[in-house]
């Protein structure tokens, strides 16, 4: 999907953000349609609020930083009906040696590690909250 033109990517992501409805495992789908993105080590300041990329400049951009990745979890669940109504925010959290970019819906942890996700009482307490976005719905 991500090596299509602009107008491509906009449709299969359509379609993708369609099969999250009834997905039965829709966190895991997530993960690994974000895993085929291109990667770049840092395209978007995550303390900059008013300088992210909105949905539609994230696909057009098409680059994706561990920051970008999350804000693309982020964009595909607030974009469907399921989850249109879930808590979600952007956690950044730090530990003694890294910083981690992740995304809370409800219990649930995207973005943390290598791990896929993992309920929020799984987080090593290690990891300090840096900075919180609550995330407004996108419908």
């Amino acid at each position: 999907m991500f090596n299509k033109s602009y107008e491509d990517r906009l449709i299969e992501w359509s379609n993708f953000r369609n099969s999250l409805e009834t997905s039965p495992s829709p966190f895991e789908d997530l993960i690994e349609f974000y895993s085929a993105a291109p990667t770049v080590s840092r395209h978007t300041d995550p303390y900059e609020k008013t300088m992210w990329p909105a949905p539609w400049e994230l696909l057009e951009e098409n680059q994706y930083c561990d920051f970008c990745r999350v804000l693309g979890y982020c964009y595909s669940l607030q974009l469907t009906d399921r989850f249109k109504d879930s808590k979600i925010e952007i956690h950044i959290i730090t530990s003694t040696d890294e910083t981690e970019y992740i995304l809370y819906i409800n219990d649930w942890i995207l973005g943390y590690g290598d791990k896929g996700f993992i309920h929020r009482a799984d987080l090593p307490p290690v990891f300090k909250p840096q900075v919180v976005y609550p995330m407004d719905s996108q419908q």
